[in-house]
């Protein structure tokens, strides 16, 4: 399987969201889709269920690239300890939280890969009044990078 994250192959630029409460749901979704999607994002409701990284291994043995998305987000040396050891794993892209100048730069140098660091600065579900609370009075589309 190649990991490599750019450029992407045009059967690569569906990422399919599993968003499913456990590994038998996913792969039954992966099984469902077959050929149709090579490329999955993995997350938080995933990983509460304890099956993530038997998810994770069973994607990379059907040769399926993967976007882990958790936003990370900690002290520097915390999130950059995660980015290192999450590295060792298959993994096309990670996201981390984009607000932590430090804390990015620390992800980014313990990345031991060619995966690719994704900082997400606002949800997609976020509004103009959520920012506004932060102390941020732009539109969402306005601090997105």
């Amino acid at each position: 399987m190649s990991r490599a994250p750019l450029p992407l192959r045009d059967e690569e630029r569906l990422i399919f969201a599993l968003d499913v409460p456990g590994r038998a749901d996913a792969l039954a979704w992966v099984d469902r889709l077959g050929d149709a999607v090579s490329f999955y994002k993995i997350g938080m409701e995933l990983l509460a269920s304890g099956e993530y990284f038997e998810v994770l291994e069973a994607l990379a043995a059907r040769d399926k690239r993967v976007f882990v998305d958790l936003k990370f987000f900690d002290i520097p040396a915390t999130a950059a300890a995660v980015i290192k050891r999450l590295s060792q794993w298959p993994v096309s892209y990670a996201t981390i939280h984009g607000w932590h100048p430090a804390m990015m730069e620390a992800c980014a140098a313990a990345n031991g890969s060619d995966m690719r660091l994704l900082a997400v600065t606002v949800l997609t579900s976020m509004g103009r009044s959520d920012l506004a609370q932060m102390g941020i009075d732009r539109e969402p589309v306005e601090v997105v990078v």
